[in-house]
């Protein structure tokens, strides 16, 4: 399935269990993937979005320096999957001349991919299980399904949408009325 690209559009905290969330925006549609992620994460993608200068490097400004050390470049990060509520993702890198992909949390995938600018991209496949548009009404979150969006030829399995449904009432608390305002 087809990759697009995502750009990071905010960090919120769930007022539901004051967990953090990264917000994830289409950037050629108004489609959010809101991914959970912790707290430590959070703060390190923040900072780096915030252009907060550090005394010491976190650990994720030290897996770009091994990187860069080592003579690779990452090439992009993609969100790939996601099973049973926890997302997967991949940082693409290239070292002599072969790209190599390693596994990792999408939390910490874009902490690097803040760091070495590197672009951010979700799979279609997960943007079909959980990318959420607006209700342009209330602000509120919507799966995809309820808003009317073309719907794709793989279909999301009956079991998938039951092990999803906390998913699906976690975003239908969220607040969206914000999202993309107030950018620069």
């Amino acid at each position: 399935m087809a990759l697009s690209e995502m750009v990071i559009d905010s960090i919120r905290v769930s007022l539901m269990n004051y967990q953090r969330v990264v917000i994830l925006k289409e950037k050629s549609s108004d489609r959010y993937l809101p991914i959970w992620i912790g707290p430590a994460e959070a703060d390190a993608i923040a900072l780096r979005l915030q252009d907060v200068q550090v005394p010491r490097p976190l650990t994720h400004d030290l897996l770009g320096a091994i990187v860069v050390a080592l003579g690779a470049k990452v090439l992009e990060i993609v969100v790939n999957d996601l099973q049973n509520d926890t997302f997967f993702a991949k940082l693409v890198l290239e070292t002599d001349g072969k790209r190599v992909e390693v596994d990792a949390r999408p939390s910490d995938a874009i902490a690097v991919a803040v760091r070495t600018r590197a672009p951010i991209y979700a799979d279609g496949k997960v943007l079909e299980k959980a990318g959420v548009v607006l209700d342009q009404e209330g602000g509120k979150g919507l799966v995809q399904e309820k808003a009317g969006m073309q719907e794709s030829a793989s279909r999301v399995e009956e079991g998938e949408l039951r092990k999803l449904s906390a998913y699906k009432d976690f975003i239908e608390t969220l607040n969206l009325e914000d999202l993309g305002k107030g950018k620069s």
